[in-house]
């Protein structure tokens, strides 16, 4: 099974802000074969955990080896003509932790606008808001807290990212 990739849209893991980098490719095969390729490696790969369904192929480092930060690559593979394929491809933590990265910003969010609300109020009524305005900088603080932890964490998982990108290519090229 010999699969040419013809064109590659592959961001550079480093260069962007972004936390989940994407990147597109296109597979000269339909996507049955580009599919049954990772079927094909699902038992005998060892440092790489396979899991399909239906068109998504999710790639994963295996328990014993993961952290906190290890990454996922989830893949989309999908064809609209015969003999030309799209992989999409996604790299992002686990589930658990990106949930838990977006209920923080979604509490830090949500308290920057109470301690606004309230600083608003007693600025209204005359009275003190000191207070309101240093827990609103606080919040501030927590974005850019939360920001760089998952930069940080991006920059762990960045060896096994690449790991998962090349297991992708050399399942897809045979």
């Amino acid at each position: 099974m010999l699969f040419f990739v013809y064109t590659t849209v592959v961001m550079e893991l480093g260069e962007e802000i972004v936390l989940r980098p994407r990147f597109s490719m296109d597979l000269k095969t339909d996507a049955e074969h580009a599919l049954q390729a990772f079927e094909a490696v699902k038992h005998n790969s060892e440092g790489v955990v396979v899991t399909r369904v239906e068109h998504h192929v999710f790639l994963k480092i295996p328990k014993h080896l993961q952290h906190f930060w290890s990454p996922q690559l989830d893949l989309e593979i999908t064809s609209f003509e015969a003999g030309k394929t799209t992989l999409r491809g996604l790299f992002g933590p686990k589930p658990a932790v990106w949930t838990l990265f977006m209920f923080l910003h979604f509490a830090v969010a949500s308290l920057f606008i109470a301690f606004g609300i309230w600083a608003y109020t007693n600025a209204t009524l005359k009275s003190p808001y000191l207070l309101q305005l240093v827990l609103m900088g606080l919040m501030v603080l927590a974005w850019f807290v939360l920001y760089f932890a998952g930069r940080m964490g991006k920059h762990a998982g960045k060896d096994e990212m690449q790991k998962l990108h090349r297991f992708m290519r050399q399942t897809l090229q045979g």
